[in-house]
Formats: structure tokens, sequence, C-alpha cells
């Protein structure tokens, strides 16, 4: 096997938009009044907002060896469905490509063994984060288009 290549497929697949969907796609052009309404159990904001709190603090688990957990799911979620701002939303998915490209080094670093334990951890490794994130993400991408489509805003 290829240390490189296998790296190089994790690192799209934080990113992937392959087989379904990507989150860039998945959030492009909502408009602002639809961000905050909700379609089923959360808004669009609230998915957002979601993805990236649990994408960053997997990135912190993995580089921070005085982590805190978290605490579930009080932690992970927002408190409002909609955003404070335009500027909050335009952060938020910023915020989300900042950390999935710090992700993405991660997995390219060859002075980091994906496969070995985070020392710090419990027996987790570092592929181990990286696939959480990807399958999370994923799994959120897919609620946001049911929103949008629920809310008469996809394609």
């Amino acid at each position: 096997m290829n240390d490189q290549s296998i790296r190089e497929h994790v690192a799209k697949l934080l990113a992937w938009d392959d087989a379904h969907v990507g989150l860039d796609a998945a959030v492009a052009d909502i408009p602002e009044p639809y961000r905050g309404k909700r379609a089923g159990a959360h808004s669009l904001w609230e998915l957002v907002e979601h993805i990236r709190i649990a994408q960053h603090d997997i990135l912190d688990f993995t580089r921070n060896r005085d982590y805190q957990e978290k605490e579930w799911p009080k932690d992970y979620w927002p408190a409002t469905p909609a955003p404070t701002s335009a500027a909050a939303w335009d952060e938020s998915l910023a915020a989300v490509r900042r950390d999935r490209e710090a992700l993405q080094q991660l997995a390219l670093d060859t002075t980091i063994d994906l496969t070995q334990k985070i020392p710090y951890g419990q027996g987790q490794t570092y592929l181990r984060e990286l696939l959480l994130v990807a399958d999370h993400t994923a799994y959120h991408v897919a609620q946001l288009v049911m929103v949008r489509q629920a809310l008469g805003i996809w394609k």
C-alpha cells in the first residue's frame, strides 16, 4: 500500500463530493431569510453550526494535549435556530472551511502515523478521527439538502 496515496484519499474524503453533494454545494446560495427556518428537527443554521462545532472539537482533540471534552449534546448545537447576522453565517462557514483544511493538512502530514493512537486519547487514532469527521459531515450534509428541499430552495 502506498502511504501517500492513502493520505491523499483521506484528505479528499474530508471535502468529498464524488458520490453525493458536498458541503460547499449544500450551503451555496441559501437566501438569508431561510437560514433559521426549521423544516423538521433542525434549521440550516443549526446544522451548519453543529458541523462547525463538532469538526472543530475533533480537530482540537487531535492537536491539543490539554483538550477539554465538551458536554453532549448541549455544547454541540447552537442556542438559537437562526444566526444573529449574515456575518455570523459567513464566519461559521469560513471556520468550517479553515478547520477542514487543517484536517486535510493533518491527513497529509507524513510526520504523523495516522494509525498511531493519539497519546492523550483513550485509544483513538488520527485516522479514526479524520474518518469520523468525514462521516459526520456527510450525514449532516444530507440533512442540509433535505431541509433545503422541504423549504423549496434546492435545485
